[in-house]
């Protein structure tokens, strides 16, 4: 009998055979493991199969459980892949090694003040509103390409963009406009797709897939 695979080999499995289907090499595809809201005891057995990719939410929750977590085992990235408020810019920026958030004008001017007084050049993904959703974060897609501008302007490191689909809607079509406005903007990185459709994601150019529940299970 078989032994039992767990919930993260199951997921790496899932990418590679999309990325067959796709053909693409699996190596193209990070896997963001989604560790918000999630304590420090539940993430380690990750850490421990060798999972280094890990997503947070919010700048003060990260802050709280991830600096002991990188003494045992430095090698870990973190990416916020949650809304940035201004004036946390700095705390992430010192943080963080991706940033997946980045969607106006005054956060490119505050990540830009960060960067230069810490030293530290964070690759931020663009987020867009694909979905035309106001509840949601994310830069109108009218928007993009001067925003895009004023991040290389202000010297950013543009790692991608990113998006979020619409809930309960197909999201194929979403994930590919986020691919061609990548292509249309020279950028290599796509930052899309979560637990129940990075699948779908990778088929569609997903350099970066953030997955949580199909790793951690619900949250209570």
């Amino acid at each position: 009998m078989e032994k039992a695979e767990t919930p993260l080999q199951q997921v790496q499995a899932n990418i590679a055979k999309a990325c067959t289907i796709a053909r693409r090499e699996p190596g193209e595809v990070t896997l963001v493991a989604v560790s918000k809201t999630h304590p420090a005891e539940a993430i380690r057995p990750l850490l421990v199969e060798g999972q280094r990719h890990f997503g947070e939410n919010r700048v003060q929750e990260a802050q709280g459980k991830w600096p002991a977590l990188r003494e045992e085992f430095p090698a870990v990235q973190l990416h916020l892949i949650g809304q940035l408020q201004s004036n946390k810019a700095e705390d992430a920026v010192a943080l963080f090694d991706a940033i997946h958030s980045l969607d106006r004008p005054s956060l490119v001017k505050a990540l830009a003040k960060a960067m230069d007084k810490t030293g530290r050049r964070v690759p931020c993904f663009v987020q867009v509103d694909v979905g035309e959703e106001e509840q949601k974060g994310g830069c109108p897609i009218a928007d993009l390409p001067a925003l895009l501008d004023q991040a290389r302007e202000a010297d950013i490191p543009l790692a991608g963009l990113m998006c979020i689909p619409p809930f309960a809607i197909e999201p194929a079509p979403f994930f590919a406009l986020l691919d061609k406005f990548a292509r249309d903007h020279g950028l290599e990185g796509r930052s899309m797709g979560m637990s129940g459709d990075y699948e779908t994601a990778i088929k569609l150019g997903a350099t970066h897939v953030r997955v949580g529940t199909a790793l951690f299970g619900e949250r209570g």
